[in-house]
């Protein structure tokens, strides 16, 4: 009697273990398109930003570096966002593969680089408006970049279980 219950009982951790890495596999196929959304998703709001700011209100978004003065236009903006969204993707896919703690880890430089980032618009815009625009800008950049990618983070056990197949 004893030998029933106890193999209904592994039966069930078994299948319960399946039905799991089912799901985790799943979520780690569909991974790679929800990140390129978040890309996708990025660099639409930048830009959508970059419209309001320059077109709408009609702030002129410009930067000094050294000599250079950079006007920042829509494709300024479209690569830029686009290569801190894929730099983003980069990092969390490695932290994946090398720390129990990814999304944590990768959400603490995340914030840290979106802070840091902060400075140049910050001493480098002409003008408050430009200042204030282009600093907004990094700021919708990270707020897409960290919520959307976090979002993404394979936890360590379901990374675990997909290696485990």
């Amino acid at each position: 009697m004893s030998t029933t219950k106890r193999s209904t009982s592994e039966l069930s951790t078994v299948r319960q273990l399946s039905e799991g890495a089912g799901e985790s596999v799943s979520r780690r196929e569909g991974g790679g398109r929800r990140r390129l959304a978040v890309v996708g998703v990025t660099v639409v709001a930048a830009v959508a930003g970059w419209a309001v700011f320059s077109q709408v209100a009609g702030i002129d978004l410009r930067a000094e570096q050294g000599a250079t003065t950079f006007d920042i236009g829509a494709g300024s903006v479209f690569f830029a966002s686009a290569a801190m969204a894929f730099a983003g993707w980069g990092l969390l896919a490695l932290l994946e593969r090398r720390t129990v703690n990814a999304r944590k880890v990768w959400t603490v430089v995340a914030i840290i680089a979106c802070i840091t980032s902060l400075s140049s618009p910050l001493f480098g815009g002409i003008g408050l408006g430009a200042k204030l625009g282009l600093a907004s800008l990094h700021l919708v950049v990270g707020a897409a970049v960290i919520v959307g990618l976090r979002r993404t983070a394979l936890s360590a056990t379901e990374r675990c279980v997909g290696v485990a197949r």
